[in-house]
């Protein structure tokens, strides 16, 4: 039996090919949109990808099942159970098969066992695998997808939350309660495969290694030690982290079918005069610039979004961009293949067009804001003589903040414009200076211009020894 991991750090996703080298046969678990990988996973190790699975409508990024269904020709075996809600809509023209709990199916001498376990979302399922070839009648492992991670188990208020769904969170909970009590029953050696590691907004907790096995998770997975169930569920629900905006949309967009190549357009680079850009800014498109804070603290076109091409690039977009108002990217040429990856990973190909960054050239005044140490801030800060943005979680925020300061998530920045002061200088604060140096893009290109970012932040602010609040 052939099992590689494919990882991709932008998205805390986890993926695998599967295959049966005695057959050649191969299938993925939980494809990313970006099918390349897998493809070139397959060409190395000598197999065919024959089938493609998933474990559950995902929220967090644009599924590949439809993309190696239509480019290879790939069997997709996808979850009948939910309800009418959760059935998937573009399956009429790929080769598929829709399967319940406690159905199989074979991939060569490998052997896929459905387990519904509904919780994280109602037609979730996990697969129990079994590798015949070696002579083996018991299973090896567990596909786990959003159900249990290492150390953790999936969020169940994603549907309320993201999806506007309401009451779903409370009997999500229960549901992962009843699903976790089959877990326990599994054996202890099974290995765990989840679809996610540290960093996904798919739960509150979830561990950095990848992969665990039963057993462990039954000691040391804080779910799993619960007996009580209205105690698990109000653990459960405690705590979780505000959904990413763009989850609503991928929700709809694995559901109905996600756009694949030849079915979207290809964004061109061009050089754009001044003039051009300014025309665009007041089309009302996102002109959205990937360059570092620094850099584009020290000079930037007025009205354009900054997001740094860095490990968390696809979570603020999918936070701060609009799937419908045009998307141009300032970018060096370069960048431009990483760039549509990303977005397109999170369904964003509503892309117009790539900016070359040479057109920065162009401005004798570029818009700027400060960054300031906590030394340099202190006293306006401590008398209330500029007005503080904390734009952290918050559960960060409940554990300690800054005097004075106001609470918005950056995530909800753009909503929230109205309740900032116009009479005061801002002060844009996170955790680090990194989240709050996106915000002062956003404020800046909303026209409130009077911004200093908190260089270090709020661990800077108390490493030095200034005061708090809780």
């Amino acid at each position: 039996m052939l099992l590689r991991y494919v990882y991709n750090d932008k998205l805390a996703h986890a993926s695998y090919l599967v295959g049966c080298q005695a057959t050649g046969e191969a299938i993925v678990v939980d494809p990313g949109q970006n099918i390349e990988p897998y493809l070139k996973l397959a060409k190395e190790q000598g197999v065919r990808i024959v089938a493609a699975t998933e474990t559950h409508i995902h929220a967090d990024f644009v599924s590949g099942a439809r993309e190696l269904a239509k480019r290879e020709g790939a069997k997709l075996y996808l979850s009948d159970e939910g309800d009418e809600n959760w059935k998937y809509q573009y399956l009429n023209d790929v080769p598929h098969q829709l399967v319940k709990d406690g159905d199989t199916f074979k991939i060569g001498n490998l052997i896929f066992q459905v387990m519904h376990t509904p919780g994280h979302t109602p037609e979730s399922i996990s697969f129990l695998l079994t590798d015949t070839g070696g002579g083996a009648d018991k299973p090896m492992g567990i596909f786990s997808g959003d159900f249990v991670f290492v150390g953790d188990v999936g969020r169940p208020d994603l549907l309320e939350k993201a999806a506007g769904v309401q009451g779903s969170s409370d009997i999500g909970a229960r549901q992962m309660f009843n699903s976790l009590k089959r877990f326990k029953e599994l054996p202890d050696y099974l290995q765990l495969w989840p679809a996610h590691g540290a960093g996904s907004a798919c739960g509150k907790a979830l561990g950095a290694v990848p992969s665990s096995t039963v057993g462990y998770e039954k000691m040391f997975n804080w779910a799993l030690s619960y007996e009580d169930e209205n105690e698990f569920v109000k653990a459960l629900l405690d705590g979780q982290p505000a959904p990413p905006k763009y989850f609503a949309m991928m929700k709809k967009v694995n559901k109905e079918g996600p756009m694949v190549t030849g079915e979207m357009n290809e964004p061109q680079m061009f050089e754009a005069s001044k003039e051009k850009i300014e025309q665009l800014l007041d089309e009302q498109a996102v002109i959205l610039d990937i360059r570092s804070n620094a850099a584009f603290a020290d000079g930037h076109i007025p009205g354009t979004l900054n997001i740094p091409l860095n490990k968390s690039f696809t979570t603020w977009a999918g936070w701060l961009l609009s799937y419908t108002r045009p998307l141009y990217v300032l970018a060096d040429p370069n960048k431009t293949e990483e760039i549509k990856r990303d977005l397109y990973s999170i369904g964003f190909f509503n892309i117009n067009g790539f900016i070359d960054s040479s057109v920065l050239k162009q401005y004798q005044n570029l818009q700027t804001y400060e960054n300031k140490k906590p030394a340099e801030l202190a006293e306006a800060i401590l008398n209330n003589e500029v007005h503080v943005i904390d734009v952290r979680n918050d559960s960060e925020w409940n554990e300690g903040h800054l005097p004075n300061a106001q609470h918005i998530m950056l995530g909800y920045l753009e909503d929230r414009l109205e309740t900032v002061p116009k009479d005061k200088t801002i002060v844009m604060q996170c955790k680090g200076g990194g989240r709050s140096a996106i915000a002062s893009s956003v404020m800046q290109a909303h026209g409130i211009t009077s911004i200093i970012n908190l260089e270090g932040g709020y661990d800077a602010w108390v490493q030095q020894g200034y005061r708090v609040e809780n």
